[in-house]
């Protein structure tokens, strides 16, 4: 349903661009999220696309990551700049309306 893609090891300072292409019929009209889940912590919400215009981000995210979606391609992006050693995690995409979860995409952080 979800196939999340992107991830890779980066440098201090870099970017990266994930990717979440969903194959169901109802993406256009669901909230969409980024979550992460680093070793030994619990996931966490990253950012969350509910139309244009209506973005939430967690505060340890905000200026430095976007998200953003294509309908007529049903997927969503989070662009991340500025990257940080403590962002290193496996990111999941997350569409609400039936609850569904993209595979995780392992983002390393590190000189």
């Amino acid at each position: 349903q979800l196939q999340a893609s992107g991830g890779g090891l980066v440098q201090p300072g870099g970017s990266l661009r994930l990717s979440c292409a969903a194959s169901g019929t109802i993406f256009s009209i669901s909230t969409m999220d980024w979550y992460r889940q680093a070793p030994g912590k619990q996931r966490e919400l990253v950012a969350t696309f509910i139309s244009i215009g209506s973005t939430n981000y967690a505060d340890s995210v905000k200026g430095r990551f976007t998200i953003s979606r294509d309908n007529a391609k049903k997927t969503v992006y989070l662009q991340m700049n500025s990257l940080k050693p403590e962002d290193t995690a496996v990111y999941y995409c997350h569409q609400r309306i039936g609850d569904y979860w993209g595979q995780g995409t392992q983002v390393t952080v590190s000189s």
